[in-house]
């Protein structure tokens, strides 16, 4: 199974693919943080929202690269669940390059701000947080790509509209008052949370439904899959 995994990242790079949401996710952030300096843990929560949705489109050019006739093929040689697994394991390798990316970033085109005296904790605290907040948004983004990926809804348009509709019901039900929060994976939270109170039980409380969403999501493009054929 390494083998198939090696084969779609190496896909994912040698086509091409991997350079526009490459693009899209610096042009963002230089955007985000071409307006001046900020604490690392605020930065970098606002940086995870951000990225989200390019994470997200990341994941679905990668599982769509493969022709659907290879993917049979794979799902013969190693069987159908870790012919899955393969394209999800890859989606999370790619993901994580671009989240060490997003976090080195700042510190290149002086977005983020230094300690104020040598006591001062800000740096590595904001860093930790950060590196939660980003290795959350993960397994989301790379949820919501897999059920958009022609794999799984089977045309362009319709993968298009549920990475919009994820992208954007993210952000909107993730608002401070939403009716339904848990219908969306908890960034938004997560980004006021680096800012602001960030207890270890609301970290842990917020991973669990990060993970508890990303598992429903996964669990529906699964059965896309097995729909689709």
């Amino acid at each position: 199974m390494s083998a198939l995994v090696r084969m779609r990242l190496a896909g994912f790079l040698r086509t091409g693919r991997a350079v526009a949401p490459l693009l899209a996710g610096l042009i963002a952030l230089g955007t985000l943080y071409g307006g001046g300096r900020a604490q690392p843990a605020e930065a970098y929560g606002v940086s995870a929202v951000v990225l989200f949705p390019v994470l997200a489109w990341q994941t679905k050019i990668l599982l769509d690269v493969e022709p659907d006739v290879q993917r049979r093929l794979a799902q013969v040689t190693v069987g159908v669940a870790r012919e899955r697994f393969a394209g999800l394991l890859a989606a999370a390798v790619a993901a994580l390059v671009t989240v060490a990316v997003a976090l080195l970033f700042p510190w290149l085109v002086g977005g983020v701000s230094g300690p104020v005296d040598p006591g001062d904790r800000s740096i590595p605290v904001g860093l930790a947080l950060g590196l939660w907040a980003h290795l959350l948004v993960v397994p989301a983004a790379v949820a919501l790509g897999a059920l958009a990926s022609r794999a799984s809804v089977g045309g362009a348009g319709y993968g298009v509209a549920v990475l919009a509709l994820g992208g954007v019901g993210a952000v909107v039900l993730g608002l401070t008052g939403s009716v339904a929060p848990w219908l969306a994976p908890p960034i938004m939270a997560a980004a006021r949370t680096t800012g602001g109170d960030a207890a270890a039980l609301t970290l842990l409380g917020l991973s669990g439904w990060a993970l508890a969403w990303s598992a429903t999501v996964v669990g529906g493009y699964l059965w896309r899959r097995r729909a689709q054929g």
